[in-house]
């Protein structure tokens, strides 16, 4: 009984963590299709890289996105272990997947590029919550994610230096494209999506603490 019942417990959080990866990664590939491809505001990143070979070299987020993950995470591969990287692999398949079936429908939100401050405002929502979900569940919402934490490992910095270093670096590349009046709403996409994330994965540790404690 007790291994048939851990068999069920462990079979209902792979699907429960599943569930958030397939979901946030639809979130946020929709926001980044609709608003920031749309618009051009980028964010930072991987998926700032994303946009930037896109615009550049007209390659499908489909294609670039694996790459750059794989990438990244066989960077990672020595400094995080295979546990995170393995619910990662499923989150960057599951971000490809969704880029491939927005690339081929239409673009449904309305073109918000005579309001830049609405689409930064509603893309940081839409890459907080997408990410902020992914993240949840387990994964990465992109190879910066593992990235980030390879160069806290080796630096010793304070994590939120090491994304902030990696966002600035793609920002500034971006300027080659992107007029500095967008980089600034794109620096507020950046403030909007990261607390974001942060309130999502902190809200799921508070709940798993919550449920930890004995009756």
């Amino acid at each position: 009984m007790g291994s048939w019942k851990r068999l069920r417990q462990n079979r209902s959080e792979y699907t429960r963590r599943l569930s958030l990866v397939v979901l946030g990664s639809a979130i946020l590939t929709f926001g980044i299709h609709n608003i920031h491809e749309v618009v051009g505001i980028t964010e930072g990143g991987v998926i700032g890289a994303l946009l930037l070979a896109n615009h550049w070299f007209g390659i499908p987020s489909s294609i670039v996105s694996p790459i750059l993950d794989l990438l990244c995470y066989a960077f990672a591969l020595r400094l995080l272990g295979v546990g995170f990287l393995g619910w990662s692999v499923v989150s960057s398949a599951a971000i490809a997947g969704f880029y491939a079936l927005w690339e081929h429908l239409p673009y449904l939100l309305p073109n918000l590029s005579s309001l830049p401050f609405v689409a930064a405002v509603l893309g940081g929502i839409f890459v907080g919550v997408g990410a902020g979900l992914v993240v949840r569940g387990g994964g990465s919402a992109g190879g910066d994610d593992a990235l980030a934490l390879s160069i806290q490992k080796l630096s010793g910095w304070r994590l939120s230096r090491c994304y902030l270093v990696t966002d600035l670096s793609v920002l500034v590349l971006s300027l080659s494209y992107i007029p500095v009046t967008k980089i600034v709403f794109s620096l507020i996409t950046v403030f909007i999506s990261s607390p974001l994330i942060d309130v999502i994965v902190g809200f799921s540790s508070s709940e798993n603490e919550t449920e930890a404690e004995p009756a």
